[in-house]
């Protein structure tokens, strides 16, 4: 405290501003689980249980606990969050692309907790028993996307471009999904990839 009180009037500035983004931050996570449980979303699942790790993407229990393997990712949407907005206000100080990047995070949470898109995503993904994640997988889901838009920020760009790559790749090899065909899936679904996401 007394070194905050002594720094010169830019570090605190800087120090203010930065206590500012991360209170942002923790307002729209906030909102985005206020608007989520008022869409029937539910803190732990429908069981009611706190959980750190479901690896099955077969469980019932997927995208109920804390983490699972789609908050991989979720650091993917970091990194490119981080790309994106350095193209389109790379000017900006990194902490406010920060805050917006969390803000697109967020609303994707939101979107993708709809009946609109959870019905998509049975219909044509593997995620044939999606029912929305638990508030608790949203809000680490908006975690994740922030520590990756962090690596992004404080890394090379092509260090960056390799972690998207192997996280791409690692989890298609692991559970026959990743961020690229989730979209791919979503947007045009191919029924050849599913077949093969599925064992078939």
């Amino acid at each position: 405290m007394t070194e905050l009180l002594a720094a010169p009037p830019a570090t605190r500035t800087g120090v203010r501003s930065g206590l500012w983004i991360g209170a942002g931050m923790v307002v729209i996570a906030a909102v985005a689980a206020i608007v989520e449980m008022s869409m029937g979303r539910l803190v732990f699942g429908p069981d009611g249980r706190f959980g750190w790790w479901e690896g099955n993407i077969w469980s019932a229990e997927q995208s109920q606990r804390f983490a699972d393997p789609y908050s991989f990712s979720h650091i993917s949407h970091g990194l490119l969050f981080y790309a994106l907005l350095w193209l389109a206000a790379r000017r900006a100080p990194v902490r406010y692309r920060l805050l917006a990047a969390v803000g697109l995070e967020a609303a994707w949470e939101i979107l993708e907790n709809s009946p609109i898109v959870i019905n998509r995503y049975r219909a044509v993904t593997i995620s044939l028993g999606y029912v929305g994640d638990s508030v608790v997988n949203s809000l680490s889901d908006i975690l994740m996307m922030s520590i990756g838009f962090l690596v992004a920020a404080n890394t090379r760009p092509r260090v960056a471009l390799a972690l998207l790559l192997v996280l791409e790749i690692g989890l298609t090899i692991w559970v026959r999904d990743c961020l690229a065909l989730n979209i791919v899936m979503l947007l045009h679904p191919i029924d050849a990839i599913r077949h093969w996401q599925m064992g078939q």
